[in-house]
């Protein structure tokens, strides 16, 4: 399976804004690229509200809920209340039984997030920043949610700011090294991510430890700027969070000498706030933004950096980011009403990932559980390892520079896609569809066929239904061979108008069809979750 597999070269590479037709295709488009799943009515109401007003609504901050306890084997914080600032049993069975249900009840919120996205690229844009920094779970996960919530702070917001504050926020203070990071005995781990993986972005190698956009100077000097935070409170059966703290002692007090590339800048001995001064300078360099733009549009575009597109797209994506003193959201802006986007050859050219595939399928068919919080939560964790097996759990990136799938040339997002993890996304497909779901708690984690096929334009009849599934579930028009076939197994072959009346029947009361007209919609269901457009976004 490949994304629309040969993108054709796009017909507009214009930044300005797009003019040009609003219909549910372009709506669905931008939605699925900014939500994990938009549902019909999304789609509908954003073709209702226009280009402008759907982008300024999806640029903005949903509200959320923190993660409860519902698991017993949490020791300090009630049933139904949130553990974040809740400090750690002393007895070492109940801490490691305590560390358990935190992560499920971690796994839950994550979750429970993506289901509860309302029309906010908030998620999507906390996936990005998470792949970004690929910070792996603390072991005190009070730490990883301050992680998490830090990024989700900074999301839409200023780039610059967001590095400097996860640059001491403990987690990833443990996860480089830089809690040990200290005057007697530098650790270069963070220094060097912080350049080539944050920031400038490492480039072709141009010499003995010189790369195009720092040198190994920069690191060294890097990680002696960088000296003198520790972590506290990690587990504290006092403290009710980790805690950065800042040591003159283990300071590095030196004079700094950066490289000709960032203009051979003196860094002057300035304590806590060093780290802050270092990294005012690397956002000196163009460089940055050419970086997180770069990644930026493999994320929301297309992972295929034409020279077309180095040529005219980038560099006016980098200066709107410049120009707005680093700010993402009027480059979000920017990029997401822009005729390049809307370009039909770009449609379909990026792969779903795992937590696209298993949400995607759950948003769009405005799937919810609601069985009380014990329950809820745990199918909310069964997600979470469902997307796990295929290859992303969230949380927890297989190594410092995130999911290959996000970077690695040239497959990029086709390494979501291989038999074994092909097979278990049709595995799931399968359960959610036509077999009885998955088994939580006496109750079932199904997708109700039903109450997604009402909400269709005009379920009674079948062509109608059968287009809004495609325009909700498909990137681009399918043939109408493949059409004709998702019709059949919808109708069971009844003529139009013999669905119509069996339908009518149903919604007029007769419960004795129920069974049969939601077979008949799982069985489509099924189909389309295996179609390789399906896959694709």
């Amino acid at each position: 399976m490949s994304p629309q597999e040969q993108t054709d070269t796009p017909v507009s590479l214009s930044m300005l804004p797009y003019s040009g037709a609003w219909t549910k295709v372009e709506a669905a488009h931008l939605l699925r690229r900014t939500l994990v799943g938009p549902t019909n009515q999304q789609i509908l109401d954003a073709v209702t509200a226009g280009m402008t007003v759907t982008v300024t609504q999806l640029l903005s901050m949903n509200t959320i809920t923190e993660p409860l306890t519902y698991d017993i084997g949490e020791s300090i914080a009630p049933f139904g209340m949130t553990w974040v600032t809740s400090v750690y049993p002393s007895n070492p069975t109940q801490v490691m039984n305590t560390d358990n249900a935190r992560a499920k009840s971690m796994a839950a919120w994550i979750m429970k997030r993506l289901n509860s996205q309302e029309l906010s690229i908030a998620e999507k844009m906390c996936l990005f920043w998470q792949n970004h920094f690929a910070v792996n779970d603390m072991s005190d996960l009070r730490g990883t949610y301050n992680f998490l919530m830090k990024i989700r702070e900074h999301s839409l917001g200023n780039v610059r700011q967001l590095v400097k504050d996860i640059t001491i926020e403990p987690a990833m203070l443990v996860f480089l090294n830089g809690g040990t990071n200290t005057v007697y005995n530098p650790n270069e781990n963070y220094a060097r991510e912080l350049l080539e993986l944050f920031t400038v972005g490492k480039g072709p190698q141009t010499g003995q430890g010189e790369y195009t956009n720092y040198n190994e100077a920069d690191v060294a000097a890097g990680a002696k700027i960088l000296t003198g935070y520790v972590v506290d409170g990690i587990k504290s059966t006092t403290l009710p969070s980790p805690l950065p703290h800042f040591y003159a002692v283990l300071h590095d007090s030196s004079t700094k000498q950066l490289s000709a590339h960032f203009n051979n800048t003196l860094i002057s001995n300035n304590g806590a706030t060093e780290y802050a001064d270092y990294i005012d300078v690397i956002f000196q360099q163009n460089a940055v933004a050419n970086y997180i733009c770069k990644k930026l549009y493999r994320y929301f575009v297309n992972y295929d950096l034409t020279a077309d597109v180095e040529t005219n797209v980038i560099p006016v994506m980098t200066a709107t980011l410049v120009n707005n003193n680093y700010e993402i959201l009027p480059v979000l802006e920017e990029l997401l009403s822009s005729e390049h986007f809307y370009d039909v050859a770009l449609r379909g050219s990026i792969i779903r990932s795992p937590l696209e595939y298993v949400m995607g399928m759950i948003n769009a068919t405005n799937w919810s559980p609601n069985y009380g919080l014990s329950t809820d939560s745990e199918m909310y964790v069964t997600l979470y390892y469902a997307a796990g097996m295929m290859g992303q759990y969230y949380g927890a990136p297989p190594n410092v520079a995130g999911w290959p799938a996000y970077y690695q040339v040239p497959n990029f997002s086709k390494l979501w896609a291989n038999s074994s993890t092909i097979k278990l996304r049709f595995d799931h497909a399968n359960y959610v569809t036509l077999f009885s779901g998955y088994p939580v708690n006496g109750s079932n984690l199904k997708l109700d066929a039903i109450a997604f096929y009402t909400a269709l334009s005009l379920p009674e009849d079948p062509n109608v239904a059968i287009d809004d599934m495609c325009d909700v579930f498909f990137p681009k028009m399918i043939n109408a061979t493949k059409k004709a076939a998702l019709k059949a197994l919808l109708t069971n072959g009844l003529s139009d108008t013999a669905f119509t009346s069996q339908y009518q029947q149903y919604a007029a009361g007769d419960t004795t069809l129920e069974n049969t007209i939601r077979s008949r919609i799982n069985l489509v269901l099924s189909r389309i979750f295996k179609m390789p457009e399906f896959h694709t976004i």
